[in-house]
């Protein structure tokens, strides 16, 4: 099932004197956290009220009620969340926390190779790092002639693995 709450970033620490707080994203962009002005702590069990902007690889966030530097300082470590209903992804995108987890499978054969562990961005294609019961990590790289399909909904990646990246490929 996915998840209604996503994690957006982490506060990390305070900026300047006001109550402002420096938070690593954890999404594309700080300029993709900058569009909301609700956030949620707490898996969406707190809804607070932002103002965001980008400043180099941070975001830079003023929640509603947090004024002080010793208000925000005590907010350190502390995970944001933004609700899933919030955020429209183009036709084919997916978040990456759904994609953790999804089976991998063969699209001819139905072998199963193992779960998706992460997903890393190189800049020309994600590659997911896919480990198989043994923990054994393998890598696929996401372009269309490998993979088929992402669906979350139906917890499967569907591939067609290049020669190599299995053991048992020649």
């Amino acid at each position: 099932m996915l998840k209604q709450y996503l994690e957006i970033g982490k506060i990390v620490g305070t900026h300047g004197v006001r109550g402002e707080l420096r938070v690593e994203c954890w999404c594309d962009s700080p300029q993709f956290m900058a569009n909301f002005k609700t956030l949620y702590f707490n898996e969406g069990l707190d809804k607070i009220q932002v103002q965001s902007r980008p400043h180099k690889n941070i975001a830079l966030v003023k929640i509603k009620g947090v004024d002080t530097v010793e208000q925000a300082d005590l907010l350190r470590g502390r995970v944001l969340y933004v609700n899933r209903k919030d955020i429209k992804l183009p036709k084919g995108t997916n978040f990456i926390q759904d994609i953790i987890g999804l089976e991998v499978v063969d699209v001819d054969t139905k072998v199963v190779y193992g779960k998706v562990t992460e997903v890393i961005k190189t800049g020309a294609n994600d590659v997911y790092e896919v480990k198989d019961e043994n923990a054994k990590a393998y890598y696929i790289p996401v372009i269309k002639d490998v993979v088929v399909e992402t669906n979350p909904k139906k917890g499967v990646v569907l591939i067609k693995p290049m020669k190599g990246i299995f053991d048992d490929e020649d």
